[in-house]
């Protein structure tokens, strides 16, 4: 399997921008951090989670998978394509680069 592609925050923004019909921002991260700051819109199943609750998620959809750095993140995104969903790719540097270039107003931690 090709490994799972890697998008920057600006390209990722402008893909769920161009694809907001078919298009998920999927949060991985744990219920606190996800309380304490999120992109609105974004999808949060934590990673944990993913599993047991793979039939919420759509196989045709295409997925920007996001935690805090990128790390688990790509787990969770290779994990997805090891199940079929195709159109998977790992937000780089997580939502920590997100608020640096694309919403400097979220919060960091």
């Amino acid at each position: 399997m090709a490994g799972v592609p890697q998008l920057s925050p600006g390209a990722a923004h402008n893909l769920l921008l161009e694809q907001a019909d078919k298009a998920v921002l999927l949060d991985v991260r744990e219920p606190w951090e996800y309380a304490q700051v999120h992109v609105e819109g974004s999808r949060h199943i934590p990673m944990g989670e993913i599993p047991e609750r793979l039939g919420e998620l759509d196989p045709q959809a295409r997925y920007v998978v996001m935690c805090h750095h990128g790390g688990r993140s790509q787990r969770v995104a290779e994990f997805l394509a090891s199940k079929g969903y195709a159109l998977v790719a790992n937000l780089a540097g997580g939502i920590d680069a997100w608020a640096q270039v694309v919403d400097p107003n979220l919060g960091r931690y």
